[in-house]
């Protein structure tokens, strides 16, 4: 007798939702053509992650062999292990801070239990599926000290930029800004040109040649100039005595109780930004091909490629998301190409490195300027200062205490201020509570994550309907990221019912213009129905009502007759707004 398949909304097996997607996808059939594509895209992202991994590297207080290092052994760990098919690991600037704390302080031998720890944490995360709590984190939090360690790294460059000698570059950032100055007369020209042609070079080929791999040239070009034209600057064999092309023995740092209670605060900041920085790469990806990711999965992995990263004498690694969107971008199929990535920077690790001495740090400077204007996401940044004053509040609190005080400390207020604020507005507002619940890991591993919306009886075929109720804040915005992946197909019309939503904060709002997005990318017109004051007063000053393919509809009934009109063609999705404002 046939057995059948289970039902999309029956839940398989817990250990499927930890089943690496590498797992998943040779279950289903590897190609040839398949390998050719993951091929060309894991060179590609190779070549950008060679410079980025040594400028990491020395920006966070450690060699460029252990940036590489890092790439090599995480990168690999990450895409073999992860829940995302695309997901590029290896060092990112999230990380930078911390790390020079850490050095400085402990020592490398203290980073190394520091990240071992961080490692362990993730894996216990995953393991109690904490990967849904992680995206609660709200969005003034996250930008806020993003754009801080944006402020930090791009400081740290200054003395590189321009040549400046100073024995001690002091840690605070508001005394090493009297340091340069004082060191003003050690200016070298030298410096600024090269620091300035390598800037230059990636400027324009990002502008007129955006596939070309712009920080690999403008080291080349540093190089190259430098040798030829016999300057004076600081090169990776002047500053670090040039590097190590091979893979050392794994190293277990000494461990003590007293250790292991100072590292604590700085092992659970890396796990935190390497659990965020992961999801939100993974989301991304997500939303780049309209795959799923596994959440939990994905911590798993970055825990062990951490701790194996650390074993090595790597840095701590998270999720790339410029990495990754170029993975993607290259025409990657699966995470055979994160896998390749990282054997392809072992190869230029190990072929190259006499070559590498030569590379100057005013180009691996130029490159963090780069990492640093892209942390700093100053589109994003002016977005949440039209959000109301209380997200508003997170977000420069947080951007002040990561820059002035320590990204710690800065995280920890800004999540417990988001927290009150939340209390303050459910205490004024609210008077619902969420009434759909919506998995957040979906089992793909023995049947496709495909699940779908049951439609109403009474709409057209080609219009679908979802009603969100209670406050669209922060904890429940991801619900809405997941709606037009659980619905087949394009429908012609989408009724989103609004008027039992009394509060909507910035994170909402922004989920709310990406499912916007969502519904214009697919042709699909949205109808937003019985909006409720303070949600459209958010929502206008956002300037997010006025974006294309929006229809507002003063109650349920209208929504229906006006998606009627636009199923049966009397409507265009790219239509602008209007049918009344909501009450």
């Amino acid at each position: 007798m046939a057995t059948s398949p289970p039902s999309p909304s029956t839940p398989g097996p817990a250990w499927h939702l930890f089943v690496p997607k590498l797992i998943t996808i040779l279950r289903q059939g590897y190609s040839l053509d398949w390998f050719r594509h993951d091929l060309v895209s894991g060179l590609t992202v190779a070549i950008v992650a060679l410079p980025l991994a040594m400028a990491l590297a020395i920006a966070s207080g450690a060699t460029p062999d252990k940036g590489l290092l890092t790439a090599v052994i995480a990168g690999f760990l990450i895409s073999a292990l992860g829940g995302s098919r695309f997901q590029i690991g290896g060092p990112t600037g999230a990380f930078v801070v911390v790390v020079f704390g850490v050095i400085r302080e402990h020592g490398y031998d203290g980073l190394i239990l520091a990240t071992l720890m961080a490692g362990a944490m993730l894996i216990a995360a995953g393991v109690a599926r904490l990967g849904t709590w992680i995206k609660y984190i709200p969005e003034p939090v996250v930008t806020g000290f993003t754009s801080g360690i944006a402020v930090i790294i791009f400081t740290s460059q200054i003395q590189d930029l321009f040549g400046l000698v100073i024995a001690d570059v002091p840690a605070a950032f508001f005394a090493k800004w009297p340091a340069f100055w004082a060191a003003r007369d050690t200016v070298n020209p030298s410096n600024i040109a090269i620091a300035g042609g390598s800037l230059a070079i990636i400027v324009l080929l990002r502008r007129f040649a955006p596939k070309a791999p712009g920080f690999l040239v403008a080291i080349i070009f540093g190089a190259a100039a430098t040798s030829a034209l016999g300057l004076h600057i600081d090169t990776i064999a002047s500053r670090f005595g040039g590097l190590n092309g091979s893979i050392p023995m794994p190293h277990f740092p000494d461990v003590t109780f007293a250790k292991i209670g100072e590292l604590l605060p700085s092992a659970f900041t890396i796990a935190f930004l390497a659990g965020v920085e992961s999801l939100l790469s993974a989301v991304v990806a997500d939303g780049m091909t309209g795959r799923r990711h596994r959440s939990n999965c994905e911590l798993v992995a970055q825990g062990v490629a951490n701790a194996a990263s650390a074993l090595f004498g790597g840095l701590p690694a998270t999720g790339a998301i410029a990495r990754t969107a170029t993975n993607i971008r290259s025409g990657a199929r699966s995470p055979v190409s994160g896998m390749l990535h990282a054997v392809f920077v072992l190869l230029f690790m190990v072929a190259l490195a006499p070559l590498a001495d030569y590379i100057p740090l005013a180009s691996l400077a130029a490159v963090l300027v780069i990492v640093a204007w892209n942390m700093s996401e100053i589109d994003r940044f002016r977005h949440l200062m039209r959000a109301p004053w209380g997200d508003r509040l997170v977000l420069l609190l947080t951007f002040g205490l990561t820059v002035a005080v320590d990204l710690t400390f800065a995280i920890e207020v800004g999540v417990v201020l988001a927290a009150v604020l939340f209390m303050h507005r459910m205490a004024e507002v609210v008077r619902g509570s969420m009434g759909t619940v919506i998995e957040t890991d979906i089992d793909d591993f023995t049947r496709p994550a495909n699940d779908v919306y049951s439609q109403r009886s009474d709409l057209p075929s080609n219009v679908e309907v979802f009603q969100f109720r209670g406050p669209l804040f922060f904890g429940a915005a991801e619900l809405l990221t997941e709606v037009l992946d659980r619905i087949a197909g394009a429908p012609r019309a989408f009724i989103l019912r609004m008027s039992q939503v009394q509060m909507i904060d910035a994170t909402g709002a922004s989920r709310l213009r990406d499912f916007i997005d969502g519904c214009h990318r697919r042709g699909t017109a949205l109808i937003l129905s019985g909006l409720q004051p303070q949600p459209t007063a958010v929502l206008t000053d956002m300037h997010i009502l006025s974006a294309n393919g929006i229809r507002i509809a003063k109650t349920y009934g209208e929504a229906v007759a006006l998606a009627r009109e636009i199923a049966g063609g009397g409507g265009s999705p790219d239509a602008p707004t209007a049918q009344g404002q909501a009450s």
